[in-house]
């Protein structure tokens, strides 16, 4: 198990306070990571920080909008100045706003292409060009089965997660000789208090998910956790490139018929 000991390296999940981001920012910390995290609501932040002191984990956080390169750049150089360098990325922040192509405001379509794709290339270049004279490091970025699919009033966020997915195999390609490894995980659909109103028996997109979902069922948030684990480790060093979905097989099949045993 030591090629998944993360003791001793300290671990920045941007938009760590909830959600997925919390679940796999968990995961980091019950392998032994020192966590690092970001937001930008201060109630959000103080509620998540106490979550995870209760259970025990070495925890910091700061409030910043990943979007501004200035700010970002100051913070980074405290985090680093509070506790030491930052040996594990996972550029988790992001936003999704719902709305057909042909009626979504300008402004929206760039806010989502800014928090998503540009927040994580900012951050990226900040810790990545700490990590190149540290020797190596782990970046993780958390693209979207939107990476890869399409779907009705996501246009923005499709937008964004396909561009990251492509952010993260030229930032693997450039820093592979640096001993950096950037991946992605892909997360499929997840049972989070988001999802909550529409997991109900009998509600058209949960039947949909269930049926399109080859293991039948919504993932829940510590899925992801293992994976998060693996990419942060000595277990991945050799993956470089990859966006792993964790979906419960849904890109792997084009569906069944509803009426199919």
């Amino acid at each position: 198990m030591k090629l998944f000991d993360l003791t001793g390296k300290r671990a920045l999940v941007t938009g760590g306070t909830h959600g997925l981001g919390m679940a796999m920012a968990e995961g980091l910390a019950n392998a032994g990571a020192e966590l690092i995290i970001t937001g930008t609501t201060p109630s959000k932040m103080n509620k998540a920080l106490a979550v995870y002191k209760e259970k025990g984990f070495k925890v910091s956080g700061y409030i910043f909008d990943i979007t501004d390169d200035k700010l970002a750049a100051t913070k980074i150089a405290e985090i680093v100045d509070d506790g030491g360098e930052i040996d594990i990325l996972v550029n988790n922040a992001g936003i999704i706003k719902r709305e057909l192509a042909t009626t979504m405001p300008v402004d929206d379509f760039r806010r989502v292409i800014e928090v998503d794709l540009v927040g994580a290339f900012i951050i990226s270049q900040l810790v990545g060009n700490r990590m190149i004279k540290n020797g190596g490091g782990k970046i993780i970025n958390i693209c979207s089965m939107m990476s890869e699919l399409g779907r009705n009033s996501v246009s923005a966020y499709a937008a964004a997660k396909g561009g990251l997915k492509m952010l993260t195999r030229s930032l693997a390609t450039e820093w592979a000789k640096h001993n950096i490894q950037v991946n992605g995980i892909g997360p499929g659909y997840f049972a989070t208090s988001q999802t909550e109103p529409i997991r109900v028996d009998g509600h058209p997109f949960n039947d949909f998910i269930i049926n399109r979902t080859p293991s039948a069922r919504w993932g829940n948030p510590e899925d992801l956790a293992g994976t998060a684990v693996f990419l942060a480790s000595k277990a991945s060093d050799f993956v470089n490139g990859h966006i792993v979905y964790v979906d419960g097989g849904i890109l792997a099949t084009i569906g069944k018929p509803s009426n199919e045993i």
